[in-house]
């Protein structure tokens, strides 16, 4: 009779979950023990990362994935990556050892004493199995529940003498819908308004992105002759930002966002919350006179909106029936937004003048991740996206996930042959909350690059310090961190890039490597307004 742990590795294997991100702990051994040669255990120094990298290799490769945490306290270090990964909408499978039920009464060492509350509300789904025959089941309902809109994290506690237990008949092998089609009657009450709006203007977010649809979303602002702005804070691109009606990101503050839109009266927000605010700044949700109409695939995101009129569905099946219900706007096209003036020329550079540089030799099929927040505004709009699926970030606002993400979404770029090379954009600030991540990059001979704007200082902070007049704030300065002494400690290649013409080349250098390579690259320590 086959065990609990081999009917689950054959639903694993089935589900296409035999890539396992994670740092194994005791009540994870039962579980790991004579690991399949078909699998691929991907070791992470710390919990956090072993989410994150998931996180990255989830989005990357568009299917779930599958991370293993230590009981309680590994759930605990890894909590802030699964706070990602829920405001990502990123499927995670994440299980984690459980102490022995012969013991859990007790109470002993290791024991996940809520575990199924330990992980809320930043799960779709917490479960403990009540009999270890029930595990494989809970494995097939996880990676349901994770894959579905809105898809992310679900969560297993799993105690770690189940997995030598005779198993049930396995469970049956489904397959589950992950997008689906709005409402006809609601949609058509949205095409009647756009089509008689006098200046309409698209919002879009991440979940275009997720749904493929760039191509689509240039039509509808082409047929419409709108203008587009990306959603505030959004953690992917959704539109292809060289596109003459373009606008840029939106501001993530309430009176600032509502400015960006005067003169519009009807708002299409599709894929994105409404909206993604950081500092209070109190105002007006919309200008005078505008009405929104909000599209997403989320019920609660829809229901917690401050304003405007929802419809439930895909962002890429919307927009693509809305294009069949929207006529040619009878309006010129928007004129282009302006090009930035040229960036200065101090020493050392600021990150205008970093990421000008780094957009005139940047690989055409580049992959970019960044967790560079001080520096987030120069970075967009110094390097416009130009193709899908090739910008990442955290939606969460937490810091520790870029530097991990960009490991797993490199590894998802070899794994699934695609081997587009991947460039980290990571604050000096950033960078110490998962530098351990950098181990596995080393041990998987992954080429990532990670390029450190250096200014020694938590800058995000002192610009949100001089927005809301708080000063004398600690802790915001980072001196005395040599950064190419940890790269190489952890087997990375590394080269400072004290000036800015060097850069082309060592970044050629890093993407032709068989290792990782860290760029630390020292800019001005001028603090740059938050909005």
């Amino acid at each position: 009779m086959a065990t609990v742990r081999e009917t689950t590795y054959d639903l694993l294997r089935a589900l296409d979950l035999t890539t396992v991100f994670g740092n194994p702990g005791s009540t994870e051994e039962p579980f790991l023990q004579d690991f399949p040669a078909d699998f691929h255990y991907v070791h992470a120094l710390h919990e956090a990362s072993a989410v994150a990298m998931a996180d990255g290799y989830a989005q990357a490769t568009g299917r779930p994935a599958h991370v293993n945490l230590h009981t309680a306290p590994g759930t605990g270090n890894g909590m802030g990556s699964l706070v990602t990964a829920w405001h990502n909408r990123t499927p995670l499978i994440v299980s984690a050892g459980q102490q022995s039920r012969e013991m859990l009464l007790m109470e002993p060492r290791l024991a996940n004493r809520h575990p199924t509350e330990l992980p809320q509300p930043y799960v779709k789904w917490s479960h403990e199995p009540v009999r270890a025959q029930d595990v494989p089941a809970a494995f097939m309902r996880a990676y349901a529940t994770a894959a579905q809109p809105p898809s992310g994290p679900v969560y297993l506690s799993l105690p770690l003498d189940d997995w030598h237990q005779p198993a049930d008949p396995p469970p049956q092998v489904r397959t589950v819908a992950t997008r689906f089609a709005p409402d006809p009657r609601r949609l058509r009450e949205f095409a009647a308004l756009l089509t008689a709006a006098h200046n309409p203007v698209l919002v879009l977010g991440a979940a275009v992105d997720r749904a493929a649809a760039w191509p689509v979303a240039a039509a509808v602002a082409e047929r419409l002759a709108a203008p587009v702005w990306s959603a505030p804070a959004p953690e992917r691109a959704a539109f292809p930002e060289h596109h003459p009606h373009y606008r840029g990101v939106l501001p993530y503050a309430i009176a600032p966002l509502a400015e960006k839109l005067t003169g519009h009266d009807v708002v299409l927000v599709v894929g994105a919350p409404v909206f993604r605010y950081y500092p209070h700044v109190p105002g007006d949700h919309l200008p005078p006179g505008a009405r929104l109409l909000h599209v997403t695939d989320d019920a609660d995101e829809a229901a917690r909106a401050p304003v405007g009129d929802s419809l439930l569905g895909d962002a890429g099946l919307t927009l693509a029936a809305l294009l069949d219900l929207l006529p040619a706007a009878d309006r010129p096209t928007p004129p282009p937004r302006p090009t930035p003036e040229p960036p200065g020329t101090g020493d050392p550079p600021d990150a205008d003048a970093l990421f000008a540089a780094l957009a005139a030799c940047w690989p055409a099929d580049g992959v970019l991740v960044q967790e560079s927040p001080s520096n987030l505004a120069a970075l967009r709009r110094r390097l416009p996206v130009t193709r899908p699926a090739s910008y990442f970030t955290m939606a969460s606002g937490g810091l520790g996930y870029g530097l991990p993400a960009a490991v797993g979404i490199a590894l998802a770029e070899r794994d699934t042959g695609r081997g587009r090379p991947v460039v980290a954009v990571i604050g000096d600030g950033s960078f110490h909350y998962s530098v351990q991540a950098l181990w596995t990059a080393a041990r998987l001979r992954l080429p990532v690059v990670v390029l450190v704007p250096v200014n020694q200082q938590y800058a995000i902070l002192k610009s949100f310090a001089e927005l809301k007049s708080t000063p004398g704030v600690p802790g915001l300065d980072l001196p005395g961190l040599d950064l190419t002494a940890i790269a190489r400690g952890y087997g990375c290649a590394t080269r400072v890039v004290d000036a800015l013409p060097d850069l082309a080349d060592a970044l050629t250098e890093a993407l032709r490597a068989d290792v990782p390579t860290v760029l630390p690259t020292p800019i001005s320590t001028t603090i740059p307004t938050l909005l």
